[in-house]
This record gives structure tokens, C-alpha cells and sequence, in this order.
């Protein structure tokens, strides 16, 4: 029986070892195409200066934009739990005053048959996005920044924060939203846009 439970062990043993092995190279490709993507969106605004993984999940890039653009910029890239998300982390020209930390939510369900079938005379109405808010009194200097989460451009950012203090801009996107270089231009417009909203309400 021992030398079963050994050989058991042992090709458990290998398994894993296989696993981490396949589980790291995807990560390692992934994570190298998504940055290319990045530094081919920035064109000539931005590049990266130094790339290192901080474990077989966790991939962290620092980049160094144009003037006006993002300071002390880093992107870091995230599998975990069957989950890959993209977060990127930056200073503005202009910190922001106020503290924000916005999650956004989708709760998707499938008609019920009651309601679908053509017998019923129901009236469906389809609501735009709502607003949950701890904040007890609504400042103008939201608006800009909640605006542009409210668009189009913005609707795959999973959250974004901002504070006074360093990273002053943080927005977190899931990985698999970021499929070419058109869609990765398109999230560094909307982080654009964010900064433009914060600078916009200081002024």
C-alpha cells in the first residue's frame, strides 16, 4: 500500500507542478500582449520603463506618460479566482480635493414567462443607470467624474477611486473588456476623461 500512497503523491505532485507551470505561461503571454496594447494605445504619449511580476498572478508595469498626461503611473494585472482585471494607478497634474470610491454593480435576470408571454397586457420599462450614494450632500465637483462613468465610454470600469493622496486616480477594468488596441485606446480615453472631470472641478 505505501508505495501506491508514494506514486499517488508523487503524480499528484506532477499535476500541480503542471498546472502552475501552463497557469504561469497563459499569465506571461497575456499579461505581455495586454501591455503591448497599452503602449501601442499611447502612441507617442506614453511608455513603459519597468516591468516585473510580483508573483505568478500578478504582473506590474510602471509607465512614463507625456506632460499633462499621468504621473507615477502603473498598470497591474490580476488573475485571481477566474477573474483577470486590469488596474491602473496614477498621480494628476491637479490632485483631487475630495475622496470618491465608486463600484459599479450589474444585476442581469432573464424575462420571466408571465411577463413575456402576449396574453398579459404589461407595460416594461427599461430605467437608466441608479445611483447609490453614503454621501449625504452631493457636491458639483462630483458631477464631471460621475458624468463620465455614466457614459458609454465608461460602462466596463468595474471601479474607479479618487484621492487627495498618492495613486490621486485609480479605475480597475476586467481584462477580458480589453480585447485589441482599439478597446485598450478606448479605456485610456475614458481615464483621460476622469482626470479632465477632477481637474474640471477645481476650477
Amino acid at each position: 500500500m505505501l508505495p501506491i500512497a508514494i506514486e499517488a503523491v508523487v503524480a499528484a505532485t506532477a499535476l500541480v507542478a503542471l498546472w502552475y507551470f501552463l497557469f504561469s505561461r497563459y499569465n506571461r503571454r497575456r499579461g505581455t500582449l495586454v501591455l503591448q496594447w497599452v503602449e501601442a494605445a499611447c502612441a507617442t504619449r506614453g511608455r513603459i520603463v519597468e516591468t516585473r511580476w510580483l508573483s505568478a498572478s500578478r504582473l506590474q508595469a510602471h509607465f512614463s506618460f507625456a506632460t499633462h498626461w499621468f504621473e507615477n503611473a502603473r498598470i497591474v494585472c490580476a488573475w485571481r479566482r477566474q477573474r483577470e482585471t486590469l488596474t491602473f494607478e496614477a498621480d494628476l497634474d491637479d490632485s483631487p480635493a475630495f475622496h470618491l470610491e465608486i463600484s459599479r454593480h450589474r444585476w442581469l435576470t432573464q424575462k420571466p414567462k408571465e411577463i413575456s408571454s402576449p396574453e398579459r397586457n404589461w407595460t416594461i420599462s427599461r430605467p437608466g443607470p441608479v445611483v447609490l450614494t453614503t454621501r449625504t450632500e452631493w457636491t458639483h465637483e462630483l458631477t464631471p467624474v460621475v458624468n463620465t462613468l455614466m457614459t458609454s465610454r465608461g460602462h466596463n470600469l468595474l471601479s474607479v477611486r479618487f484621492r487627495p493622496d498618492s495613486p490621486n486616480l485609480a479605475a480597475t477594468i476586467a481584462l477580458d473588456a480589453l480585447s485589441d488596441e482599439e478597446t485598450t485606446a478606448a479605456f485610456l480615453g475614458v481615464l483621460r476623461d476622469l482626470a479632465a472631470g477632477s481637474s474640471a472641478s477645481r476650477h
